[in-house]
């Protein structure tokens, strides 16, 4: 579910970027899309490893 949901954001804010952006600005949106999906994805990472931790799970990677 949390993989949809980043996706969509993705996706969203990638369509949203680059129909706003000129020719140099649509590499800066890029980097800056890249970025949002990657600290989203750690977000998930760590809330999944504390609901794992918080169960005691004895695989805590995610």
């Amino acid at each position: 579910m949390f993989k949809k949901f980043i996706a969509m954001m993705f996706i969203t804010v990638s369509a949203t970027a680059l129909t706003a952006c000129g020719d140099g600005e649509a590499e800066k949106a890029g980097e800056k899309v890249d970025e949002m999906v990657t600290d989203a994805g750690n977000a998930v990472e760590d809330a999944c490893e504390e609901v794992k931790e918080g169960v005691d799970a004895k695989d805590k990677d995610c």
